[in-house]
């Protein structure tokens, strides 16, 4: 009798530790979990350089019809027509190039109405890509503002949200991927423009386009 005692006092023991193993592990796995919960408020922020890129464009968010767009650029603008946006990042990556011994890039017009166009485009249509939702790249973007000569061509794109100086940072982060680095510090450039168009939501779209003719 006095051994079955001490078996039941040892049994009753070991269910105890068992119980308190368990009560652990929960409380560890709940507290995974809402770690794993929380709320990233950290602004946004994404690039893309004019490299191989997918002919299905990403989407960003909800798409529109083309039809919604209706303030794109009609007519190619001067630099003084630009938007604080526009000039600021224009006026840093020459500052840039400046630094690394590099002569500053000229503003040219009909770059600025592609460069707006496509932002806005990318905006309001709902994708982030150097191709249109209608396959049309790089080359064939030129063409339908009438750039049709040239000898180098390229494009920087960002996009980003919940910044104070949405062209300082987009030209900081160029500058830290080396596609991008490698357009802004292309010694054969010799002209660029810079066109934004930011969303209801506040999100800031920038197209970045270089060209030698």
């Amino acid at each position: 009798m006095r051994l079955l005692s001490a078996a039941f006092a040892r049994a009753l023991s070991l269910l105890h530790l068992l119980r308190f193993i368990a009560a652990i592990f929960a409380c560890l796995v709940v507290c995974c979990a809402a770690h794993g919960q929380a709320v990233d408020t950290a602004p946004v922020a994404k690039l893309i350089n004019a490299g191989p890129v997918s002919t299905r464009p990403r989407r960003v968010n909800p798409s529109a019809s083309e039809e919604s767009i209706v303030s794109v650029v009609a007519v190619a603008l001067n630099f003084e027509d630009a938007s604080p946006i526009e000039k600021k990042a224009f006026e840093e990556t020459n500052s840039t190039r400046v630094k690394n011994g590099l002569p500053p890039l000229t503003w040219d017009p009909d770059l600025y109405r592609m460069a707006r166009t496509n932002s806005e485009r990318m905006s309001r249509l709902g994708y982030f890509s150097h191709v249109t939702p209608e396959g049309k790249r790089l080359r064939e973007r030129a063409r339908d503002v009438g750039i049709t000569h040239y000898r180098v061509l390229g494009e920087n794109i960002a996009y980003n949200s919940g910044y104070d100086d949405p062209a300082a940072f987009a030209v900081e982060r160029w500058m830290l991927s080396s596609g991008h680095r490698a357009n802004i510090l292309n010694a054969e450039f010799k002209a660029m423009a810079v066109g934004s168009f930011v969303a209801a939501d506040g999100s800031v779209f920038i197209t970045q386009t270089f060209i030698t003719r």
